[in-house]
């Protein structure tokens, strides 16, 4: 039991890992258009993902994902969310806010317990209420302090939100239920790449060596950090969950500030001060719960 949750924790930082360092990847194309990134994404996600259930004999639960109407309309719009939340992503990086894209995904917990309340009706602890509230905080004291709300970090913790929200409707499993949005995003990146390669001069691939091979590896870079969290999430408990995470936005801070050498002024401080002391209520809060709830069942266990 405890090799598979040291896998399971080991699989949760790499995963992480590489989310948190991608900035260092995606800065290797900033020369190519992010929409033209975006498709290149899009195509080789989807070979990468099709390959995977190919070889893990599910293809046919990719066909029940998308067997129905509604089902069209889930995956759409989750489509519609992360293709908005990658391409948002590649564009911080692009025009140097990786900073605010970090506090975007520091966000993010606290926008999904919002959203749950507001959704779902799922009702707030005195906890998780204080944790939104200081982030709202945040929020508002940066927008005061720059002159401009953070548009990249808002539009990057709603969009993966409502996506969080959207695929509880989702039966399917992370990597089935991926495979099938990229698959439906599918025909608008080919549109995209057939539109840039027939102006002149236009579209990156095939014309660089280097740059045709970062674009290919674009497929794996998405997709392998996913099975492993995947993987990690059915056996990791949700408490060591929630608390790796964090390592994510913390690299990609880390890579905004010592290496791309991104601003951080005194608004920015304050902000990722209450941002932090949100999340730390939020996850004592959450890690009390999950040990209530082993408790609870090693007790009717036992009984």
């Amino acid at each position: 039991m405890k090799s598979e949750a040291a896998r399971g924790i080991a699989a949760m930082v790499a995963a992480c890992t590489v989310w948190g360092l991608s900035p260092l990847y995606y800065k290797l194309l900033e020369h190519i258009p992010p929409i033209e990134i975006l498709a290149h994404r899009t195509l080789w996600s989807v070979l990468f993902f099709t390959l995977v259930l190919a070889g893990q004999g599910r293809l046919s639960q990719l066909r029940a994902a998308l067997g129905t109407w509604r089902s069209r309309a889930i995956v759409g719009f989750a489509a519609l969310m992360i293709s908005t939340n990658w391409f948002v992503f590649i564009l911080s990086i692009q025009i140097g806010r990786v900073t605010e894209a970090s506090l975007g995904y520091y966000l993010f917990p606290l926008v999904a317990v919002a959203l749950g309340r507001l959704v779902f009706g799922e009702r707030l602890d005195r906890a998780q209420g204080t944790a939104v509230a200081l982030a709202v905080l945040a929020v508002a004291l940066l927008s005061r302090g720059l002159g401009v709300a953070p548009w990249i970090a808002l539009i990057l913790s709603g969009s993966f939100g409502l996506y969080g929200v959207v695929k509880k409707r989702l039966d399917a499993g992370p990597v089935v239920s991926v495979t099938a949005e990229v698959l439906l995003l599918a025909p608008v990146a080919i549109a995209i790449l057939a539109v840039t390669h027939a102006t002149p001069g236009g579209g990156a691939y095939g014309r660089d060596m280097w740059d045709s091979a970062l674009l290919m590896i674009s497929g794996v870079i998405t997709g392998a950090p996913l099975i492993l969290f995947s993987y990690a999430t059915k056996r990791v408990r949700l408490g060591t969950v929630g608390l790796v995470q964090y390592l994510n936005p913390t690299l990609q801070f880390l890579v905004a500030v010592l290496i791309f050498g991104e601003a951080f002024g005194r608004w920015h401080a304050i902000a990722f001060a209450l941002i932090w002391a949100a999340l730390a209520i939020y996850t004592l809060a959450t890690w009390r719960q999950d040990r209530a709830a082993r408790r609870a069942a090693v007790s009717v266990g036992t009984s």
